[in-house]
């Protein structure tokens, strides 16, 4: 009988207590409970057909878009320039270390981003620097002109006309 009754106490004791009404945690209003399975999600039905919106689209193509592009002409002009290509061998060459580099880089910047604090530093050091930025180069019209004669002189550098 002691037995029966330790261990009666014992599962009152680890059995959980539910509320005799739930409690709200949330500071959301109270929504009322969906309405049976067989309806919808949306129901239409309970408005009058006066009261829907009707909703037509209408999807058309013209060939005089100038956005539209031709893949036939473009696959003869990329069969054109490959043609021209002297080193083809070069071209394959880079453009497969261009496909490794990037690959690499995505593994870096997945290692950087997985260690604790250091992409919170990085975010850092890149706000301070365009913020350095701004004052250094775009605050003020003379320092403007300044980037502006730059980036002239860059682009005469990389055409090769300087």
């Amino acid at each position: 009988m002691a037995a029966t009754a330790s261990s009666m106490a014992t599962t009152a004791v680890f059995m959980p207590r539910l509320p005799a009404k739930p409690t709200r945690c949330s500071a959301l209003p109270y929504l009322p409970p969906r309405l049976s399975s067989t309806t919808s999600s949306f129901p239409l039905k309970a408005f009058p057909e006066s009261r829907r919106l009707s909703l037509q689209i209408r999807a058309s193509s013209s060939e005089e878009t100038s956005t539209s592009i031709d893949t036939g002409e473009l696959l003869t002009d990329l069969k054109e320039k490959w043609d021209a290509v002297e080193n083809k061998s070069t071209v394959i060459l880079y453009g497969g270390g261009a496909i490794v580099v990037v690959w690499l880089s995505s593994i870096v910047v997945g290692a950087v981003n997985s260690v604790p604090l250091l992409p919170k530093v990085l975010e850092l050091v890149g706000l301070g620097y365009t913020g350095w930025f701004v004052y250094r180069y775009l605050l003020f019209k003379s320092s403007r002109k300044e980037l502006a004669t730059d980036i002239e002189a860059l682009k005469k550098k990389i055409a090769g006309t300087e």
